[in-house]
């Protein structure tokens, strides 16, 4: 087996692991004071939209308009919004609680196909894994808080769904480095259509509930997570 596919292979699980990671922080998240409990939950509630938003921003636009038009990217761009905002609608109507779960997998996805094809064209992974992992584990922290309930059976059936959906990771890594990696305007699409859902759920469910009154903490957490981000790019670049 290819020496670069084994070790995209092995980023990409670790990244994915950074999803019930945070899903682990969430459970176990209990601080004192209370008002320090609040401010950490709201800036790591910040951290994962800076994530999302380094991620749009720095890898999913700038990768996915290289391949396509002004007209394409266009389409593909608002086409991710449409459906999100489509698939929000619908939970919100089923009374179901997984909007945070859909922009997480949203970025995974097309990012660890990313990683794929940038190994099969014999790019740095390395920088790429580790800013999918600093935004899975905020993520994964949201994602939990916001679909748990009361019951502790279902809380950890939640972290174990979360750790196979890691599994993702490789699977999709694999499918960029074989199959898209020859398909530049596929991927490039894919990303622009990730980066629309993604900005989408950032301003319609992550950003309104980061404000805590007379507290001015929390949104310095988006800065930070931009901030890794802008790193990263800049350290690969």
């Amino acid at each position: 087996m290819d020496h670069n596919l084994i070790s995209v292979i092995f980023i990409a699980l670790i990244a994915g692991l950074a999803m019930p990671a945070g899903a682990l922080l969430a459970r176990n998240d209990r601080i004192q004071p209370e008002w320090l409990e609040q401010e950490i939950r709201h800036g790591i509630m910040a951290l994962g939209a800076g994530a999302l938003l380094s991620a749009v921003a720095l890898v999913l636009v700038p990768e996915g308009i290289a391949a396509h038009t002004p007209l394409t990217a266009t389409l593909c761009f608002t086409g991710g919004a449409l459906a999100f905002m489509s698939l929000d609608i619908y939970l919100a109507r089923q009374n179901t609680p997984a909007s945070q779960l859909a922009a997480m997998l949203s970025d995974f996805v097309p990012e660890s196909l990313a990683l794929g094809t940038t190994a099969a064209s014999g790019g740095g992974t390395l920088l790429l894994g580790l800013l999918i992992a600093i935004q899975n584990l905020p993520e994964g922290f949201n994602a939990y808080r916001e679909m748990t309930g009361g019951n502790l059976k279902y809380q950890n059936k939640l972290i174990w769904k979360f750790a196979a959906m890691a599994l993702l990771g490789p699977v999709m890594a694999v499918a960029g480095f074989y199959w898209l990696a020859d398909y530049p305007m596929v991927i490039g699409g894919i990303m622009l259509f990730a980066a629309g859902g993604i900005l989408y759920s950032v301003f319609q469910d992550m950003a309104p509930q980061i404000y805590v009154e007379k507290q001015w903490l929390p949104p310095m957490g988006a800065i930070a997570g931009f901030l890794m981000g802008m790193i990263g790019f800049m350290i690969e670049n």
